[in-house]
């Protein structure tokens, strides 16, 4: 088994969005979101906009290999608010992803709850027994040569949901070296990107939509 070396992008930050109570970045893939375990994994998106923010504070994550929008607050009392936005399903999430293979249909939803893989942790895996509910709407965007572009809408959302669920569809992300095998798993990057987030602004009530581009 490969030893994994982190080695984060150094690209400059891309802010999307930047008030008194929250700033909205593109955080790159390969980057970790909160630090890891070890001064080797010290280097990570809060840490960097601490420096230009330093009063900036965890709402929520995106997986290491995952790119795109991702929403910190200012204050203690955004980060509650925005916090009880996403605990309550209040928030609107929307990825792309490109994926082995061409499903059958032209959208569904997977609907399979999952839990922690503790022998081969991070992993995740779906279990009916213990599992917790998780549930994905997805759509096909378009075919691209042997490979689909997709949309998948998280209704839930647990640790690597999107991953496990395109998996369990028979169709995994390009470039999961946890659940793609073979060719499917050689890319240069998780072909996953958070384009869209949707929330309300905790200070003044706005309904507010943020796009990041994405960048395959």
């Amino acid at each position: 088994m490969n030893t994994f070396i982190y080695t984060p992008p150094q690209e400059p930050l891309t802010i999307l969005h930047a008030d008194d109570d929250i700033v909205v970045t593109d955080k790159p893939a390969g980057l970790l979101s909160v630090p890891g375990r070890g001064p080797e994994r010290a280097d990570c998106l809060i840490g960097r906009m601490r420096a230009e923010f330093p009063s900036v504070l965890l709402v929520h994550r995106l997986d290491l290999d995952t790119s795109g929008v991702i929403v910190f607050a200012l204050t203690a009392q955004a980060q509650v608010h925005l916090g009880q936005q996403f605990e309550k399903r209040r928030t609107q999430k929307r990825y792309v992803a490109l994926v082995s293979g061409h499903p059958v249909e032209a959208r569904g939803q997977v609907d399979l709850p999952l839990i922690v893989d503790w022998p081969n942790r991070p992993r995740q895996k779906v279990c009916h027994e213990t599992g917790r509910p998780a549930q994905t709407d997805w759509r096909v965007l378009r075919q691209e040569g042997e490979n689909a572009r997709m949309r998948l809408t998280p209704v839930t959302g647990r640790s690597h949901q999107l991953r496990v669920h395109m998996q369990a569809l028979g169709h995994p992300i390009l470039g999961d070296t946890l659940y793609a095998s073979g060719a499917a798993a050689d890319r240069p990057r998780l072909m996953l990107h958070a384009e869209e987030l949707r929330l309300t602004h905790p200070a003044t009530g706005e309904k507010m939509a943020f796009r990041a581009p994405v960048p395959f």
